[in-house]
């Protein structure tokens, strides 16, 4: 007598879906997703004080280390500090609302991965979060630096900072970091799934840094050399670790 074959760990549900079903589950996904967005911007409409502050506290050290008087920001018209606040509460809440889009993203998907892939999802899903997270505080750790650098190619002159460049600057800076910091995952995920060795990257390596230099140095709004080392410097460690880790990975799977 022979075996039937095992179903596989895919939902009974899932493989019976049609494509209106996918559609509607699909709608109903990001029906959740804008309503997080917008009850973590409307919180965050009421934090704004102490948003503001914590945004504005690397320009402030930087001043305050130059020995300069006055790190306020200047509105040119009465029309600038509203519509500050809703950019600050919408970018807040878009950030405050991450854990609830990835959780929608992965509720999306998990119901048509084997129980093996919904194991490497997680994992993804995980570093990907925890990556762009080192990178927006590293860049936060890094913009008093920056701004200090800045300052000081202005001699003797005043400075004073308008809060729409300001702000522009600072987000900008946050998910410049926060992207970068994603591109070691995607090479470990290139080489786990063949389209590129671990030994071409590795034989690849002074190319590989000189296009992370000429990357970051595109990418980043300030121009300035301290976020160039700022970012650089770990985006060829991750590099080196992306390699690191595949062959350990690829090793396994072949014993």
């Amino acid at each position: 007598m022979t075996r039937t074959a095992k179903p596989d760990s895919r939902s009974r549900d899932e493989a019976t879906m049609s494509l209106a079903d996918h559609l509607r589950e699909l709608r109903s996904r990001l029906v959740k997703c804008v309503l997080a967005i917008a009850v973590a911007s409307v919180v965050s409409y009421f934090l704004y004080d102490r948003l503001y502050d914590f945004a504005t506290a690397p320009w402030c050290t930087a001043v305050k280390g130059r020995s300069l008087d006055d790190c306020r920001l200047l509105f040119l018209d009465p029309i600038a500090p509203f519509a500050t606040k809703l950019r600050i509460s919408g970018w807040s809440g878009l950030l405050f609302a991450t854990p609830v889009l990835s959780w929608q993203l992965w509720r999306f998907i998990a119901p048509g991965l084997y129980a093996k892939e919904r194991r490497y999802a997680i994992a993804f899903v995980a570093s990907s979060v925890a990556l762009f997270a080192t990178g927006a505080v590293l860049a936060y750790w890094s913009l008093p630096k920056i701004f200090d650098w800045m300052l000081g190619q202005a001699g003797g002159a005043e400075v004073q900072n308008k809060a729409d460049d300001y702000f522009r600057i600072f987000a900008l800076m946050i998910a410049a970091f926060g992207v970068s910091f994603e591109l070691p995952l995607l090479l470990f995920a290139l080489q786990i799934i063949g389209v590129v060795s671990p030994d071409t990257l590795a034989a690849k390596r002074r190319h590989a840094i000189v296009g992370i230099v000429a990357f970051v140095a595109v990418i980043t709004p300030g121009g300035d050399p301290v976020s160039l080392i700022a970012m650089t410097i770990p985006l060829v460690v991750f590099y080196e670790a992306s390699i690191w880790l595949a062959r350990l990975v690829l090793r396994r799977r072949r014993a």
